[in-house]
């Protein structure tokens, strides 16, 4: 079984770190591209190229939009009270690094408490 080859928009990985920004853009979604065509901040532009340089790298910066120069590289993404680390894959090209990583926890639930429905004040007092 052939390995499956990651394509976006027709384009390969390889292809898509030759392209200029301005090039890129034209294959993103819209909110992506006006992000790209107003500019990056100074803040992204230095995540941006410290990604680049090396790995491991820990960011404040949810609001930044993986780059395919990023690809392979670990960022640690801050949630609001931990770093969590992210491999940034191919397929995650586009996306904010805020929508990789979840800032709530799922709610687990147990029984209801006292005076919480009409049937808990009927409960036998022994």
């Amino acid at each position: 079984m052939a390995k499956k080859i990651f394509t976006f928009r027709g384009k390969t990985l390889e292809e898509l770190q030759q392209l200029t920004e301005k090039e890129l853009s034209l294959l993103l979604p819209s909110k992506q591209r006006r992000k790209i065509k107003r500019g990056f901040t100074e803040p992204m532009k230095k995540l941006w190229k410290k990604i680049e340089a090396k790995d491991n790298v820990k960011t404040h910066q949810r609001d930044m939009i993986v780059m395919p120069t990023m690809v392979g590289k670990m960022v640690k993404i801050h949630t609001g009270k931990e770093w969590i680390p992210v491999m940034l894959e191919p397929d995650m090209i586009g996306c904010y690094l805020g929508e990789l990583i979840l800032t709530r926890k799922k709610v687990n639930h147990s029984a209801p408490g006292i005076g919480a429905t009409k049937s808990s004040a009927h409960t036998a007092v022994k």
